[in-house]
């Protein structure tokens, strides 16, 4: 069968290693990327495809794309999800899906219009840990869930929002970044919706202690909330850490025992205590995503790949559907609504 055809809107850290996650697999082929920047200045020497400088130039340009992985600022992910779906292209969105309910709904309604799919980039779900703690709830072992605790601790500093002691154009603005459960903490908001389904009641507490001149919104929050399956959580998170990064983690107390998922990357089992059950080693997570400075989630991208091209040759069914895309942004919104 002939490989699966990509372009990449974007070029920068996410949309070099998406383009690279193209080239390496075997049933893709990347035909074209684009970008406002320079091309000189993007580092695009092992992107083996031409260059465009927008995306509706690229578009117009290469009929033969089948599917487009959009890379860019948070906040133009919808509006250029809407423009390769007009071009009556798959759609691969990185995280967030958008930065509102409604702008989503409108990318799915516009998706189902054209019978295209929208691949939601939660690759989070493909880590061991992940995979394991999801088996566990759905299977039973942990009986009724009782509380779960999410904490998230990350350093994102002047280094990630300043570059030669300039302001970065997008990360840190409402309008793009959108807030830091979107930019640095939606894939653990996606597991958690993932392990435990929908939240209620929600309450929360948010503060900005060392990000006022580098941000428009907190660097730190602590919500509570129910579960509409049961149970109490909660979600701790902040950027405010020094220097570098702290854990990822998902504490669950349960019916039949106690469970902990942590790491700096979420990518470990810390603690099992489970009643009738016997922890076996899981296979090792994949390495965070390096970014020199910082470091980000797993790099589990070429599953991602992998799937996008599964379900377009009818082997598997879509990992993160554009509903639970959706789902992510709208426990988002609602949390950010408190502030």
């Amino acid at each position: 069968m002939s490989p699966v055809k990509f372009g990449v809107i974007g070029c920068g850290h996410i949309g070099k290693r998406h383009a690279s996650m193209v080239q390496l697999n075997e049933e893709c082929e990347l035909i074209a990327v684009c970008d406002i920047a320079d091309k000189n200045s993007l580092g695009l020497e092992n992107v083996n495809a031409p260059f465009y400088s927008s995306a509706e130039e690229m578009m117009a340009n290469e009929p033969s794309i089948e599917v487009v992985s959009i890379c860019t600022p948070n906040g133009l992910h919808v509006e250029q999800g809407n423009l390769c779906l007009d071009y009556n292209k798959h759609v691969v969105i990185e995280k967030p899906m958008g930065l509102s309910k409604a702008n989503c709904e409108e990318l799915i309604s516009n998706s189902l219009k054209v019978s295209k799919n929208v691949f939601c980039v939660m690759q989070n779900r493909y880590s061991p840990p992940s995979a394991w703690l999801k088996e566990m709830v759905s299977d039973g072992h942990l009986g009724e869930i009782y509380n779960v605790e999410v904490n998230c601790y990350w350093n994102r500093d002047d280094r990630y929002y300043f570059k030669d002691g300039k302001k970065h154009p997008w990360k840190g603005s409402l309008a793009l970044d959108g807030g830091t459960l979107y930019t640095q903490f939606s894939h653990f908001v996606d597991l958690m919706y993932w392990v435990f389904g929908d939240v209620t009641n929600l309450q929360g507490k948010f503060n900005s202690f060392n990000h006022e001149h580098s941000t428009e919104f907190e660097d730190t929050g602590v919500v509570s909330f129910d579960f509409v399956n049961g149970g109490m959580g909660c979600l701790n998170y902040s950027t405010a850490v020094w220097d570098t990064n702290l854990e990822s983690s998902i504490t669950v107390i349960a019916e039949h025992g106690s469970v902990k998922v942590g790491g700096q990357y979420m990518n470990e089992v810390e603690y099992c205590h489970v009643k009738d059950y016997e922890f076996t080693a899981l296979p090792p997570s994949n390495p965070a995503n390096d970014y020199g400075h910082y470091k980000g989630s797993a790099n589990n991208h070429p599953f991602v790949f992998e799937n996008v091209v599964d379900v377009l040759k009818g082997r598997k069914p879509i990992t993160t559907n554009a509903l639970e895309g959706l789902k992510v942004v709208d426990i988002i919104e609602r949390i950010y609504a408190l502030r």
